[in-house]
């Protein structure tokens, strides 16, 4: 960047959750967000070298390397259909001649054996549950592209979970506010800070302006410090408004203040203070929040059997931070969409099939490398919805281990139709060689047998988040 300073939201590309200020020689990304001021920047790559552009290279990569899945009835099929075929040939040509039928008794047997052999029950069990499946998560706002994900999503060991916009809500809230001892009130202390913040357009300032829901006084002298704050003056008293550094160039700092902000900064927050020319004032912590959803939906993966990971850009302190308050098992921060990328990868070596779960375009090649990408719908990028594999509508994580319920619940109902299917026909099989099998007995086998698996498999459209059928 060549002149100006603003707060840039990087979260599409490094999933950072408050905005960075930039100045003078700082880098940015393309991609990313100028939430405040005039920028100038200057490119340094062209557009196929760009972050973005290489964020879009490694997710087509990554599309790449995922094998289709064979389904076991086309594999069953390919067999089944010509070995059916083949056994009546033989009894039309050569029961007359072995068993001393004659040939009108041998050609009726043949073609009851081909009617009950009718492979539609068995080619009918596989869509008719697979439809119903995906159409029950429909109706729940889980958008899933395709049976081979609804029907993997049973096999899942680990979950993979982007940070922010994901698991917190993706923007910055005031989570904290400490008052030093002072002369000046308590109240008045609290809507100075409300005055300063809400006449700034920094993030920041506008969680702090937002949580402390105070009415605006008058100011004067208003003064915006680029990257550190602001000052400005206040029933006569001259304030500022601004970030460690600021507090430090003022020489207001002390051991107790660095405690206070390191015990913030451990827990993966952003600290403000406001201060007169005499001392600190106030402290102020802005983060951002866990979704109320999140930790019951990792519980409730925890309860499937299932490991949970986070994934963030943000940095390792805040990643253990939200990780702990989660739930999570294991957290890894400052990760560039390429280092999460590997580790998905690392994931996939060491626990087998794994989900990715993500919002922003940092989160895309991810997304596109797992086993099964879930995107949030959202507040997802179309990026991300691209790359994914499941979609889930209302961003809600419980989502997820009802993905992995009602697979479960889709493959079982499967088995059961392909046993139903199997099972007629074998039966009905084995009475038209050797028994008196009639047509009408061979219709039924067919026809019943394929109004049996219908029946069976869109019970699952009844399907609830409790794992049971209404």
């Amino acid at each position: 960047m060549t002149a100006g300073t603003s707060a840039v939201n990087q979260a599409p590309v490094t999933g950072e959750s408050i905005p960075i200020d930039k100045a003078a020689g700082d880098p940015v990304f393309a991609g990313t967000i100028n939430e405040t001021g005039i920028l100038e920047f200057r490119v340094t790559a062209a557009a196929a070298d760009t972050t973005l552009a290489r964020i879009i290279h490694a997710v087509e990569q990554a599309q790449g390397t995922q094998a289709p899945t064979q389904r076991f009835v086309d594999r069953f099929a390919a067999i089944y259909t010509p070995t059916v075929f083949t056994l009546a040939v033989a009894v039309a040509a050569l029961t007359p001649w072995l068993l001393d039928w004659t040939w009108t008794q041998s050609l009726y047997k043949a073609l009851v054996l081909l009617v009950i052999a009718c492979p539609c029950a068995l080619v009918l069990a596989t869509p008719v549950t697979v439809v119903s499946g995906l159409a029950a998560a429909a109706r729940r706002g889980i958008l899933i592209k395709g049976g081979v994900y609804l029907e993997e999503a049973r096999k899942l060991r680990v979950i993979a979970l982007d940070k922010t916009g994901t698991i917190t809500e993706g923007k910055p809230r005031l989570v904290a506010t400490e008052i030093l001892p002072s002369t000046v009130p308590e109240s008045q202390v609290l809507a100075w800070a409300a005055s300063l913040a809400g006449h700034s357009d920094h993030p920041v300032s506008k969680a702090i302006a937002t949580g402390l829901n105070l009415p605006e006084n008058g100011l004067s002298d208003f003064v915006a410090l680029p990257g550190r704050g602001l000052e400005a003056r206040a029933d006569g008293q001259l304030l500022i408004l601004g970030n460690h550094r600021l507090i430090e160039e003022r020489a207001l700092c002390s051991a107790e203040i660095e405690a206070r902000l390191q015990a913030h900064e451990t827990q993966g927050r952003t600290v403000t203070m406001l201060a007169s020319e005499q001392q600190v004032l106030a402290i102020f912590a802005v983060a951002d929040t866990i979704k109320e959803s999140s930790r019951e939906a990792v519980a409730d993966l925890h309860r499937l059997g299932v490991v949970s990971v986070m994934l963030t850009g943000d940095n390792v302190a805040t990643a253990a931070s939200i990780a702990k308050e989660a739930g999570i098992d294991d957290a890894r921060g400052n990760l560039l969409p390429e280092d999460k990328l590997a580790a998905i990868e690392d994931l996939q070596r060491r626990y087998g099939p794994t989900a990715m779960t993500g919002d922003g375009i940092n989160d895309a090649p991810a997304l596109a490398r797992a086993d099964i990408g879930v995107a949030m719908g959202a507040a997802g990028t179309d990026t991300a919805m691209e790359a994914a594999d499941v979609v889930i509508m209302n961003d809600d994580l419980r989502r997820i281990p009802e993905t992995i319920r009602l697979s479960r619940r889709t493959h079982a109902v499967l088995w059961q139709n392909i046993g139903l299917a199997l099972g007629i026909k074998s039966i009905f099989l084995v009475l038209a060689i050797f028994g008196n099998a009639t047509m009408w007995m061979a219709v039924f086998a067919d026809m019943g047998a394929s109004l049996l698996v219908v029946g069976n498999g869109v019970r699952i459209l009844r399907w609830t988040s409790g794992n049971e059928f209404r």
